[in-house]
């Protein structure tokens, strides 16, 4: 049997660009080599799965610093808002939170997967679960997927939807990169992205901090002349190895860039007290002193921050924690005041992009058809989410990005399908 769209993985691209081929009239077939759909999509948010953003348009792609702006002609097509309506007309009501984040009004990631299996039955579309592509043949008038056990289907469109390197219990072990060199793609280097950072520093190396949580601290990533690349204000967290939370996974992929740069090691600046300027801090903790002149150091600055992170910089400032604030010159006082908000530290690393949430790089898309994610080097092969080089921060955003591209390669693998009949 003829297929007209085969769709390869089973993730949140593969199964939207499944739905749109098959609304568009496709005899489809979508293949997915583990035993569940939406393995990523099920654990994402939390497992309440973060399904999009309700930023801007515009706020959305630069939440999507890895290419996002390749996206501009995807999104004038199908947007952020347009994923929202989609889900609400298949009966999952979605809820807004934080930083525009939308979420299932269940909390379960269970009522989005499930919803869309049901809509892939729907419509009829062949579904192969625990099935592995070994090969594609491509040729001049229809291409054939060859399978593990040397079954053959032919189509005469390839949707490839398999996924990076990331996250790869979930399947994604980076099978469509020699699929899309066949036909004759770049594969830009791949990177880890939405990752916890490595550091050889003294006090990770004595687990003087492990486990400590910082809440809304600005974090900086600087370049090797000390200039500042990117800052993000949020959580974090110093753990066994280096840092983890919200605020360097956000940072992390800058480091990652600056390091396959060759750098041995990438600076980067804490602040804890973002919201405070550092000379009224100052100001502020020698009137207390002043008014307290017999409370020790310690009690004087207690509660600004957490009290692990306070020992742990007065130590550094060489001041015993009991010692009395009036003994405690102005300029100890300024250089403690200076470590609250500029503490400099160095990253040597990240963990392996198989602990990563997000694959960078990937198919290059310069060799894609912006607004239709068509291959423009081989007719009938159409690409989306997370093989393409393109990666955005945690939030919805990649979701985000994964659904659109779907979209668009599902309708135009069907479109072009029913041209050549």
């Amino acid at each position: 049997m003829m297929y007209d769209v085969i769709v390869i993985g089973g993730g949140p691209s593969g199964i939207m660009a499944s739905i749109a081929a098959a609304e568009h009239g496709a005899r489809t077939m979508l293949i997915e080599k583990g035993n569940k759909l939406g393995k990523k999509l099920a654990i994402s948010g939390g497992g309440r799965c973060n399904v999009t953003n309700r930023l801007p348009q515009d706020e959305v792609i630069r939440h999507i610093p890895g290419n996002g702006k390749f996206l501009y002609s995807a999104f004038s097509i199908f947007n952020n808002y347009d994923i929202i309506n989609f889900f609400e007309n298949m009966g999952v009501k979605l809820k807004e939170e934080d930083h525009g984040r939308m979420f299932p009004a269940s909390n379960s990631a269970k009522t989005v997967v499930n919803a869309l299996i049901n809509k892939l039955h729907d419509l009829h579309v062949e579904i192969r679960m625990n099935t592995t592509v070994n090969a594609i043949d491509y040729s001049d008038k229809d291409h054939t997927i060859i399978l593990s056990d040397h079954e053959k289907i032919t189509t005469k469109s390839v949707v490839i939807a398999a996924g990076g390197k990331a996250v790869p219990h979930t399947g994604s072990t980076g099978d469509g990169y020699a699929w899309a060199k066949k036909a004759g793609h770049t594969i830009t280097k791949l990177y880890p992205t939405e990752v916890a950072l490595t550091s050889n520093e003294e006090f990770i190396k004595d687990k003087r901090l492990q486990g400590l949580s910082l809440r809304d601290v600005s974090l900086t990533v600087l370049n090797k002349k000390q200039k500042p690349i990117i800052s993000h204000q949020m959580d974090m967290l110093f753990t066994h190895f280096g840092i983890s939370g919200p605020a360097v996974l956000r940072c992390s992929q800058f480091v990652v860039k600056e390091l396959m740069k060759g750098q041995a090691e990438v600076p980067m600046v804490l602040d804890v007290l973002p919201d405070e300027n550092e000379q009224q801090l100052v100001k502020k903790v020698w009137e207390n002193i002043k008014q307290n002149p017999k409370r020790s150091i310690k009690n004087n600055l207690k509660g600004a921050v957490p009290e692990r992170f306070l020992t742990f910089i007065l130590k550094r400032n060489k001041v015993r924690e009991e010692e009395k604030g009036a003994n405690i010159a102005k300029e100890t006082i300024r250089s403690i005041v200076h470590d609250l908000k500029y503490f400099s530290f160095n990253v040597h690393g990240s963990l392996p992009l198989e602990k990563a949430f997000v694959t960078g790089g990937g198919v290059s898309i310069k060799e894609i058809v912006p607004n239709t994610m068509q291959s423009k080097k081989m007719h009938g092969l159409y690409f989306c989410g997370e093989i393409l080089d393109i990666h955005g921060y945690t939030g919805g955003y990649n979701i985000t990005s994964a659904l659109v591209t779907g979209r668009l390669a599902g309708i135009n693998a069907a479109t072009e399908t029913a041209l050549d009949v």
